[in-house]
């Protein structure tokens, strides 16, 4: 006995084709254009999940960096004193304040530098 799969057919283009609606030009349209978009796209959105971690902290270094350079320090020489004072701040938290409080930022530098 043959069986039709028009429904299930359907319905599995339907999903793909949702997901690739706002692509340019065929690629929104065309099943088998929209199939090879979606999935690159997810492979891509699978993939910069991560790097947007790796993007975070660096930026949040840069932050600190230039804040630390501003009150006449180094990043490396500022994360060091912070080490060593046992300073339990993490990057995330610095680089919020370097932008949003810089006398406080100022002051933690002149705490945790050695003179």
């Amino acid at each position: 006995m043959r069986v039709k799969g028009g429904v299930v057919t359907r319905r599995r283009h339907k999903k793909i084709l949702k997901r690739a609606s706002g692509y340019y030009a065929a690629n929104s349209r065309c099943f088998i254009h929209a199939t090879e978009k979606v999935d690159h796209g997810l492979q891509y959105s699978y993939r910069d999940r991560r790097v947007k971690k790796r993007e975070m902290r660096q930026l949040w270094t840069q932050r600190i960096n230039a804040a630390a350079r501003l009150n006449g320090t180094t990043y490396s020489r500022f994360m060091g004193a912070l080490h060593k004072a046992q300073v339990m701040l993490d990057r995330k938290v610095l680089a919020d304040m370097a932008v949003n409080d810089a006398s406080g930022f100022s002051a933690l530098v002149h705490k945790v530098m050695p003179a």
